[in-house]
């Protein structure tokens, strides 16, 4: 047995040493050692997000409370183009939400295709804890948030609608590279004690198809955690991201002894690989950030302009350019 595990990491981890993805210096810098409690989230609306969980967590309300309180920040903030409250519409001009929860213990909730509904991260924490199930999703997720006293609202902004009715002059679908703050917020915590908790919420692609559902909401894909191991979560483009199970084979290659560093660019190498002669390759970007069951952390994409949010002891508001595969 021991011998096949040996066979699966060497053949995980190919030739990627630990001097071959980056210099001793570098690599201290992105992963310090048994560093906890400690939160990092995508982007740089992660900034206010991280400071809201830091906030719950140091008032003793848990791991599973501080995540969800941090991404409401950005799920309520209009500024924040592609999350909740005021994210971008479908071509329709109808914005729809993908949301998903996951605590220490690998319990998970998650919705999908959620409107008129402010907060879907609390919806799938609801799923998570008063229902069997792991996802709902169209007029069954909005139905069960009705159930639980969620008040229907619109999210669509004027600034949001004014964006729509422009790109409707011409409706070309065409993505872009995500380089600033206009993406996905995912969040990843190690608690005190070590514990592990994620949370991923969108609004998703601009001007996407009615019903399209991206990899926020699907466990493994934009989120996954294992408490004994490390977690991980995704952002960029969701199609790509769900064809490799993205977050969850960052974790697993953290299980196989790479480090958070290591996993996000392995995975990044293999996306990269499968896209690169697809039509796509011109507006592909995914990111990843991990961190293990130590503490340490990093992040990683395809392209160049990704960047995440940290806060622990040392750094209450610190933003960091990720590592990149290509300029």
């Amino acid at each position: 047995m021991s011998n096949r595990r040996n066979f699966i990491k060497k053949s995980a981890l190919g030739t990627l040493g630990v001097s071959s993805i980056l210099g001793c210096d570098e690599l201290n810098n992105a992963n310090i050692k048994k560093t906890y409690p400690r939160i990092i989230s995508t982007w740089n609306h992660g900034l206010d997000a991280n400071k809201k969980a830091w906030e719950v967590l140091k008032n003793g309300n848990g791991g599973l409370s501080a995540i969800e309180e941090g991404v409401k920040v950005s799920e309520a903030d209009p500024k924040v183009r592609s999350v909740g409250y005021g994210g971008y519409p479908d071509r329709e001009g109808i914005v729809t939400l993908d949301a998903c929860i996951m605590d220490k213990n690998s319990n998970c909730g998650s919705v999908s295709f959620l409107q008129n509904i402010k907060h879907p991260i609390s919806v799938a924490r609801h799923v998570m804890e008063d229902t069997p199930h792991v996802m709902l999703s169209g007029k069954g997720a909005l139905d069960f948030a009705i159930s639980k006293g969620y008040k229907q609202e619109n999210l669509l902004t004027d600034d949001s609608k004014k964006d729509w009715l422009n790109w409707k002059e011409k409706s070309n679908y065409k993505p872009v590279i995500n380089i600033e703050n206009h993406d996905t917020i995912s969040m990843l915590l190690i608690d005190d004690v070590g514990d592990l908790y994620g949370a991923c919420t969108t609004s998703g692609a601009a001007w996407k198809m009615h019903g399209r559902v991206g990899d926020s909401p699907i466990i493994g894909a934009g989120l996954f955690l294992d408490n004994e191991v490390g977690a991980a979560a995704a952002t960029g483009l969701g199609e790509a991201i769900i064809k490799t199970s993205g977050s969850a084979m960052v974790v697993e290659l953290m299980r196989q002894g790479a480090s958070p560093l290591e996993a996000c660019k392995t995975i990044v190498k293999r996306i990269s690989k499968i896209h690169k002669s697809g039509p796509e390759w011109d507006y592909l970007q995914v990111g990843f950030i991990a961190i293990n069951k130590n503490g340490e952390y990093a992040g990683y994409s395809l392209r160049k302009g990704f960047n995440y949010s940290l806060c622990d002891q040392k750094n209450k508001d610190l933003l960091i350019d990720a590592k990149y595969e290509i300029g």
